[in-house]
This record gives C-alpha cells, structure tokens and sequence, in this order.
C-alpha cells in the first residue's frame, strides 16, 4: 500500500477505525476468537509474505511469491474452531499474549466508505512458566469498509520487520 497525498478523513471515522483495531487487539489477547473472526469480511484476505534480506538502498525487501500465510476467511475460521478443541496443543496451557496497535494511518479508499490503513504492531507472548519472551513486530496494511453498518477488514498485509522469526511457532494471529 502506497501512502499518497490523502484527502482528510473525518475524526469520527478514524475514531471508529481506530476503535475497531482496538477492539480486535482485546478480542485476540482474551482468547476471544469467534467474536474476532466476525470483525473479518467474507472475502477478506489475510497476508504475512516473508521479509528478505537484500544488499542495496531502496531495494523492495517483501517476498512476492512466499508467505508465511495466506488465508481466507474459510481457513482462517479452521484454525479459529480448531483453538476451542483439545487438539489445539499449542494453546496448552493457553498463551499469555498482548497486541499493541500505534502510529495509525488511515487514508480514504478507492469506493465510498472504504479506507486504508497502516498501523505499526508489536505482539508479545509468553507460555506456561518460561521466562521466554516471544515478540514479533512490523507494519500491517488494512482496508476497512462499512458493511451493512458495521465496519470489517477486508484484507490485511502483515508485514514483519524481522527476517528470521523467533518465536516458537505462527500459530497467532496479527
């Protein structure tokens, strides 16, 4: 997503936007799973392509053609329903996880009532009694829409600022 030259969007509406991220955040970090997947729209597309290491100034370092995931609303809804069984190990006993959300950009989109967003995240983790500290950091770029009165991500790019991930495993969700 290019950030261009925006027209201004009204403060209610980045207010909303900026609650729902919000709300997400609480969602993911409560174990809140369903209610989550019904801030997603039908058809969205959620991304995290790897980061590459490349020489060079100004060079594109986002793998076009590999990704850690990418989902759609029926894979995603999978691994959602698979958390609320006892085969989920990985959330056993269940993560202690935070999402913190800044430095939002929001800019208008190319229809009515649709908008681009930029937001820097940084996830943390921890598990059972380690004093192991999972984190992953980067940049997500969203479009947001209004749809039947309620505002839902239709897709997002999740874009890591690490190239080799420390965390035990990507069972998260960003």
């Amino acid at each position: 997503m290019s950030i261009k030259k925006h027209s201004e969007v009204p403060l209610d509406i980045k207010d909303q936007i900026i609650n729902l991220l919000y709300q997400e955040a609480h969602y993911l970090d409560n174990h809140m799973y369903k209610e989550w997947i019904e801030l997603l729209a039908e058809d969205v597309t959620y991304k995290m392509p790897l980061r590459e290491t490349v020489e060079g100034v100004n060079i594109n370092n986002i793998s076009s053609d590999s990704a850690y995931f990418e989902e759609t609303k029926a894979s995603l809804r999978t691994r959602v329903n698979r958390l609320y069984t006892k085969s989920a190990w990985v959330e056993n006993p269940a993560t202690r996880q935070r999402h913190f959300i800044s430095n939002v950009f929001i800019h208008q989109g190319e229809k009515k009532d649709e908008y681009n967003v930029r937001s820097y995240f940084l996830f943390k983790r921890s598990r059972g009694s380690t004093t192991d500290i999972e984190e992953m950091f980067g940049e997500r770029h969203d479009v947001i829409t209004k749809m039947e009165g309620e505002w839902r991500i239709i897709s997002r790019m999740i874009i890591p600022d690490q190239t080799v991930m420390t965390t035990m495993n990507m069972s998260m969700f960003l």
